[in-house]
């Protein structure tokens, strides 16, 4: 097992009274990003144990990524929590798992909306000794649960990061913990965020893509594509599989961001319709290139 490079009581973010095993994790959730973090941790030396819904999920975890469950005896043991499951299941855990968590542990949440769970993780934080940071990694596949998990998932990915308004000192020693707990896990990048920043980037950056992916297989030609696609039907349709359930959740989450990305590329669609049955030539000549040129300037920077 990874041991960290601090003692623990002597680290200045963790109470006297800790009760944890320094360096062990404990993960909420096994589906595809619960069940990369415990394939990377454990590949990486970390002792992992885990709670998932479906009990058979976590007995199968147990033969290469898992340790053992993570209930009401290996909660306190557990430096740092990861919160891997779908938004409000998260939150009513938590709510539940508070008064056993050791005081000085950072819990962690890993779900594609910011505001909703960090205003409640926050406020429970709070009212306790341990510390809750908001988490998104950004990185996944069109499939979901434990059979498509890789302990390499998040190998060079950026991740997002939604630290607590506490002191200074104290947020900086959190998150440079932080980082050496998820240090097996090789992410790339970690940018700091608001929470109401990150969910109005992420509305346009990853919802929007989902819904118009999703919407754009239900063209009747869809069927009848074989022979006819190559990379442009593959790109724009990679990501209309999806678990619906979980979706259906963020994007409620996130409803005004993302109707407001709906609406903006609702309007320039239109502008390209009436372009194109006006026989327009000159005015769809200049949205193309438009797209062309903005693409390119995106790109350059």
């Amino acid at each position: 097992m990874r041991q960290p490079t601090y003692a623990p009581g002597k680290h200045p973010s963790i109470c006297a009274g800790a009760t944890f095993v320094p360096g062990r994790v404990g993960i909420l959730g096994l589906g595809l990003i619960g069940g990369s973090f415990a394939k990377a941790l454990h590949a990486g030396g970390t002792e992992v144990f885990a709670w998932n819904r479906t009990h058979a999920t976590v007995t199968l975890a147990m033969i290469d990524c898992v340790d053992g469950e993570l209930d009401e005896t290996t909660i306190p043991t557990c430096e740092l929590i990861v919160l891997a499951g779908y938004p409000q299941v998260s939150i009513e855990w938590l709510r539940k798992a508070a008064d056993l968590i050791s005081p000085g542990a950072i819990v962690i949440d890993v779900v594609g909306v910011k505001r909703s769970i960090c205003k409640t993780c926050f406020a429970l934080a709070e009212e306790h000794d341990w510390t809750f940071v908001g988490c998104h990694p950004m990185a996944g596949t069109h499939n979901s649960g434990f059979a498509y998990t890789r302990a390499d998932m998040f190998r060079g990915a950026p991740m997002v990061v939604v630290p607590p308004e506490i002191d200074d000192f104290v947020r900086l020693d959190v998150l440079e913990r932080l980082t050496f707990l998820l240090e097996p896990c090789g992410f790339g990048t970690y940018t700091l965020s608001s929470a109401e920043h990150h969910d109005e980037v992420i509305a346009f950056t990853s919802q929007l893509a989902h819904v118009v992916s999703n919407a754009y297989v239900k063209s009747p030609a869809a069927g009848t594509h074989q022979g006819f696609s190559a990379g442009s039907y593959r790109d724009l349709t990679r990501v209309a599989q999806l678990n619906a359930q979980m979706w259906t959740e963020l994007f409620l989450e996130n409803g005004d961001y993302l109707a407001r990305e709906l609406d903006i590329l609702i309007d320039n669609l239109q502008e390209y319709r009436d372009a194109i049955v006006d026989h327009d030539a000159e005015r769809l000549k200049g949205l193309l290139e438009d797209g062309d040129r903005r693409k390119r300037e995106i790109d350059s920077k």
